[in-house]
């Protein structure tokens, strides 16, 4: 994300767009497989930073985001861990079923919304498959000497992926599975409020509400979280968009979404998620005010108004100017 005075420049999709190839593919844990893609030609990756995600093409209509696990300094590979959701919508189940070692796979990114910011020192919490995004931060607050701590929650020991990776950190990682130690005792966790060490939380959405609670006392900027699912939304009413480049009007009514009328007008906006949760389809706003229904942008980001996810969010003027 880059910022210019008094505007937002959109999260744009990094420099990959193509077909990898699955490398190598393993068990990290019971419902839960790793995957290594890498590109046929041996060229280099775009670099990355610990909390970037990447998308998966799988289908016409079934892009899923996934977080980079791996090294951030071995551009030769990508890894990612993907949990079977037991009510999966199409993504999980297509890649524990048909992404085999061989197999190839469009792919798109990276794009980073979970930057690890410089601390003082970090607490980390993940539960279950959102220790993803959580492994490469430590790995970087570990080789800068930073302190830091991990809190890692899952439902059972056998659920919780990459465990034996995080041995090697000794007793800075805390493992807790529900069955054996019941629900993370964050109350404890992030009683005492240390000044400049933040809080990276990934994981169920019920272990975020938790953990926003438990900290409130802390800095405004120290809790820094990623969710998979987005918050729920109210719905809103019916207004106008005006595209500036485009030189169109579109009236957006109060069952569709901004994305869905500019898609159908013929202008090609690229999305993912298409939930307020991953940032691709992030626009620049000219004039009016939005009403953020996203779970990516930022308090201060919000407050600008000057950038809006037209995915789910919607305005509270009778019209919107967008940068399209």
């Amino acid at each position: 994300m880059t910022t210019t005075t008094g505007a937002f420049t959109a999260r744009k999709l990094g420099e990959f767009e193509g077909t990898l190839t699955v490398s190598c593919r393993t068990e990290a844990s019971d419902g839960v497989v790793a995957l290594e893609l890498t590109p046929d030609d041996g060229t280099q990756l775009p670099a990355w930073e610990p909390g970037a995600h990447i998308d998966l093409v799988l289908g016409p209509r079934l892009v899923r985001q996934y977080s980079l696990c791996g090294d951030p300094g071995d551009r030769s590979r990508w890894r990612i861990g993907v949990l079977r959701e037991p009510q999966s919508r199409g993504g999980s189940e297509y890649v524990h079923d048909r992404l085999m070692e061989g197999e190839q796979v469009q792919v798109r990114g990276p794009r980073n919304s979970f930057a690890l910011k410089e601390a003082d020192g970090y607490v980390f919490i993940a539960g279950g498959i959102g220790i993803t995004p959580i492994l490469p931060m430590v790995a970087r607050a570990e080789s800068s000497g930073v302190p830091w701590r991990l809190l890692y929650g899952g439902r059972t020991r056998n659920s919780m992926a990459f465990l034996d990776e995080l041995e090697a950190y000794g007793d800075t990682v805390t493992v807790r599975p529900e069955d054996e130690f019941g629900l993370l005792d964050l109350a404890t966790e992030l009683r005492d409020a240390a000044p400049g060490t933040k809080i990276y939380c990934c994981g169920p959405g019920p272990l975020l509400d938790a953990v926003e609670r438990a900290s409130a006392h802390w800095a405004p900027d120290a809790l820094n979280v990623e969710r998979f699912k987005p918050l729920a939304l109210a719905p809103g009413g019916a207004f106008t968009v005006e595209l500036a480049r485009s030189n169109l009007e579109l009236n957006v009514p109060p069952e569709r979404s901004i994305l869905e009328v500019v898609n159908e007008a013929g202008i090609d906006v690229i999305s993912s998620c298409e939930s307020g949760i991953c940032g691709t389809c992030i626009t620049n706003v000219l004039e009016g005010t939005p009403d953020h229904k996203d779970d990516i942008l930022s308090a201060g980001e919000r407050e600008a108004g000057t950038c809006m996810t037209i995915c789910v969010s919607r305005s509270l003027s009778p019209k919107l100017v967008l940068d399209l």
